[in-house]
């Protein structure tokens, strides 16, 4: 495992009534450098355009799809993830973001924050993703 996870946790064991997978941690310890990825929404990087309006699940597919693709830009990898932070507009949409989330982040362990927000900056975006990642100091 490319950092330290401190106190690994499945969301599947610790809150069966939420009907989640996720594999997080409460502290990741990690040398290295440093790669911060703006929030990413359901939009096309390379058009601008906003994809899967009114779905969550295909805005949480695309915004993972660009944290992946701007993380392998920057020399990084999903693996690399220490920290993600996920923003809804709706508190009913947690669980099919989190599934997303969570399939793309599987056997990683991040450290992880929801919030539930008011809006995002434009009004058909209903869930943003940013992370932070760390590539060890021995490049893997």
């Amino acid at each position: 495992m490319a950092h330290t996870r401190i106190r690994k946790f499945n969301t599947k064991e610790t809150y069966p009534e939420q009907n989640l997978d996720n594999d997080l941690c409460q502290t990741v310890v990690a040398k290295g450098s440093m790669v911060f990825v703006r929030g990413q929404i359901g939009q096309d990087l390379d058009t601008s355009k906003s994809v899967a309006i009114g779905d969550v699940t295909g805005q949480t597919e695309q915004a993972m799809a660009n944290i992946k693709m701007l993380l392998e830009e920057a020399g990084a990898k999903l693996e690399h993830v220490c920290k993600i932070t996920i923003y809804i507009v709706d508190p009913r949409y947690r669980e099919q973001v989190y599934r997303v989330v969570g399939k793309w982040l599987k056997g990683v362990y991040p450290v992880s924050t929801g919030i539930v927000v008011s809006a995002l900056a434009r009004p058909e975006w209903l869930v943003e993703v940013d992370a932070i990642a760390v590539i060890p100091e021995d490049g893997k």
